[in-house]
């Protein structure tokens, strides 16, 4: 006889072992059904490794730019395969961590993909045969996984995705990089750092398309002082590997310019794990990609609700983790409102750094909305901070959006801009005014000096 579930979740990502731990740790009985392994991508594939890799050769970053100023002097060599190694053991242990926090709360543990077989039922295909599970609720968190496009498949050999390159025992001497957006440019830093020359290829004409242009102009400033051969505004026509190397062509009339590299990543975004799942069945519908129509209860079916990257709302783990713990509240009686996510901060981590929350002056894509307002701006240059200087990067800025003289959103680039996440969301959710800025103290020295001289700085039409 199957057993019945408070709550079953599909996928233990950020959002799925959230919602597990929550609704657990509130008394309800859950199942966390999970096909690999626990902590999705962002911890094994994606946010987690990169980010290891980003800080263990920061070094390189920061030894480059105080040579550069004339006042440092040597060479930082990344050992590779120990850094594989921390890597996995890093990994592991946070996998095991997250298991034993699960099952100390009485979360069951089900190991295999799972799939709707009807209304409050799910079949799940575990190593030891078919289990079924009822449930009253049902959280899907499956996820997402890199996209391709025809002729730009990774092949496994010298085509990679960032699962492949990841997984790589030695960093290539040279990268093919397609794909301007946070996946391609954190991999593409990190490699470069470790000795690889980096080509990158992008159909749109300037980097991170979804970013201010500002902050474009600044990346590609930067990026080319660095060397990065930058191919922007040119179409590919295929990615293949040929012989030892990877060989990209562009999609140019007459016949397109072969670009060579050891290895190329094919960054061009990610795709929803959603089909197979049997949601359709229960009245669920599938746009786009594939991601999982959510109404504003982010459910979308009676009983089915779907959080993080699954639903295409925004693919952050900390906006899965902030769903899930809304449709929780929800489920426990404690909100009965629609979800509301409040500023989302997004942030691109390397040198420089791109940090935003808010609206822009103008839209790059739905997650960042033109506002319905006239908007003024104003901005400070980090040049003139004295830790920016302290660091010798000082390229970048701090942009503030107002709307009724209100902060209603706020865009940084450059080294260390990171850090004012926490702070400048929250000046956007508590709608500072400039009168706010002043009477605020800010620590002097630091970053944060650059956020402040920003939010009082003259105003201009966006």
């Amino acid at each position: 006889m199957a057993t019945t579930y408070d709550l079953v979740i599909l996928g233990g990502g950020p959002g799925g072992f959230d919602a597990a731990v929550e609704a657990a740790g509130a008394g309800l009985k859950t199942a966390l059904v999970e096909a690999a392994e626990l902590g999705g991508t962002c911890l094994n594939r994606g946010c987690i490794p990169t980010k290891l890799w980003l800080g263990a050769t920061e070094p390189v970053e920061a030894l480059a730019a105080q040579t550069k100023a004339r006042v440092a002097s040597g060479s930082v060599g990344i050992d590779f395969a120990a850094l594989q190694t921390r890597k996995d053991k890093y990994l592991a242990a946070t996998r095991k961590a997250m298991q034993q926090r699960l099952t100390g709360l009485g979360v069951d543990l089900v190991a295999g993909l799972g799939r709707v077989v009807g209304a409050g039922s799910l079949e799940v295909a575990t190593a030891d045969g078919p289990r079924t599970l009822g449930y009253r609720n049902l959280i899907v968190a499956t996820g997402s996984r890199p996209g391709s496009f025809p002729g730009l498949a990774p092949d496994g050999a010298k085509v990679l995705d960032s699962t492949g390159l990841l997984a790589l025992t030695e960093m290539p001497k040279s990268l093919l990089v397609v794909g301007g957006g946070f996946i391609g440019l954190e991999m593409a830093q990190a490699a470069q750092r470790m000795g690889a020359k980096i080509t990158l290829v992008d159909a749109l004409n300037r980097l991170a398309g979804a970013e201010d242009p500002e902050v474009s102009k600044t990346l590609e400033s930067v990026f080319k002082r660095q060397g990065w051969d930058l191919r922007l505004g040119v179409k590919v026509a295929s990615v293949t590997t040929r012989g030892a190397e990877a060989v990209l062509t562009l999609d140019s009339p007459g016949g397109g310019e072969e670009l060579r590299a050891d290895c190329a990543l094919i960054a061009v975004g990610r795709r929803p794990n959603s089909a197979g799942l049997g949601l359709e069945a229960l009245g669920a519908t599938l746009s786009g990609a594939g991601y999982i129509q959510t109404d504003a209860q982010l459910q979308s079916a009676p009983g089915v609700y779907a959080v993080g990257d699954v639903n295409g709302r925004m693919l952050l783990a900390h906006a899965a983790s902030h769903q899930a713990h809304y449709v929780v509240t929800r489920l426990l009686g404690h909100d009965s409102g629609p979800y509301d996510s409040g500023p989302v901060p997004s942030i691109l981590y390397g040198a420089p750094e791109v940090f935003r929350a808010g609206i822009m002056a103008q839209a790059q894509d739905d997650n960042a909305k033109a506002p319905s307002s006239p908007v003024l701006v104003s901005r400070a240059q980090l040049i003139a901070n004295p830790i920016a200087q302290a660091h010798a990067a000082t390229a970048g800025f701090v942009k503030c959006v107002w709307r009724e003289g209100k902060v209603a959103g706020i865009t940084a680039v450059g080294a260390g801009v990171s850090r004012l996440a926490c702070f400048a969301t929250l000046i956007i959710k508590l709608g500072w005014t400039r009168e706010d800025a002043e009477a605020f103290m800010f620590p002097h020295p630091t970053l944060d000096e650059s956020l402040k001289a920003a939010l009082l700085a003259d105003k201009e039409a966006a």
